[in-house]
């Protein structure tokens, strides 16, 4: 993979004691390919057992890490382009996914891009710092998407307290069917809107990926189709099969500064192309 691009799949126990699995490879993929990395699953490892501190740490694009059983703190710290997918050992004697926790605390801090799908719950910290990857797990502790700069989160499930202290930028969708979320939320630099009340547009990959004020409908169902997929979640797959009622319980929470920003960026590209005319 490293010499001629061909993709390669590994297969792997680890365990508590093994640290940053995935990161000495991804500096290698970064040292002959910059951040633009390999094609997508270029170098897949399908991991199985108890992973150690860091696991997934900046994983770069190309490199995908797909682990049955469970992770330990700073999973994906860092993660650059790659792609991280957890869930449950298939032999556990966990009933339901959603109610168990499935990595620890601080997972993403720090990530700049890349996607990771948790098919379980995360501890405190979930998402700090994150700053351009796609995130989505199944309930979180306390001070979630904590001075998130950039990137999507999503939360099937409940949240703790202080969610998007310090959030500046990126958005996030959390799943609020008890009502409960706006007291656990940290309202200062965010503003909350139900996905019930933003219209539905039809729009292209494109104007979905590039516009986070809009379009949120397409995104969201779009992701959580991504987490069915990749991790089979239950959770994802009742959603998705009654998404007309489950749709009008999810929250955007987004800074209101950074989508000032965005709107004040569209309306100046606006009026250049008007001027160019």
């Amino acid at each position: 993979a490293l010499e001629e691009g061909k993709p390669v799949k590994i297969e792997t126990p680890v365990h508590n004691y093994n640290r940053t699995v995935g990161a000495m490879i991804s500096g290698e993929v970064a040292r002959r390919y910059g951040h633009a990395g390999l094609a997508d699953d270029c170098i897949y490892i399908k991991a199985t057992g108890r992973a150690g501190q860091s696991f997934g740490a900046w994983l770069a694009k190309g490199v995908t890490i797909e682990l049955e059983g469970e992770a330990n703190d700073y999973v994906g710290k860092g993660l650059s382009g790659g792609r991280l997918v957890i869930y449950p050992d298939g032999d556990s004697a966990m009933a339901n996914a959603e109610e168990n926790i499935i990595v620890g605390n601080t997972v993403l801090y720090g990530a700049i891009a890349g996607e990771a799908y948790f098919n379980g719950v995360a501890g405190e910290r979930f998402c700090v710092r994150n700053s351009g990857a796609t995130a989505v797990v199944e309930g979180v502790g306390d001070h979630g998407c904590e001075y998130m700069t950039g990137g999507i989160m999503v939360c099937l499930g409940e949240t703790g307290r202080n969610f998007a202290a310090g959030m500046s930028g990126g958005v996030a969708y959390v799943y609020d069917q008890s009502n409960q979320f706006a007291s656990r939320c940290n309202t200062e630099m965010v503003e909350l809107e139900r996905l019930a009340d933003m219209p539905f547009k039809k729009a292209s990959d494109d104007e979905i990926a590039s516009d986070l004020t809009q379009y949120d409908e397409n995104r969201l169902q779009g992701i959580i189709k991504r987490h069915k997929n990749y991790t089979n979640s239950a959770v994802a797959a009742r959603m998705l099969k009654d998404w007309t009622t489950c749709k009008k319980h999810f929250i955007k929470v987004m800074p209101v500064d950074y989508k000032r920003a965005i709107l004040e960026q569209q309306q100046r590209a606006t009026m250049a192309v008007k001027g160019a005319a």
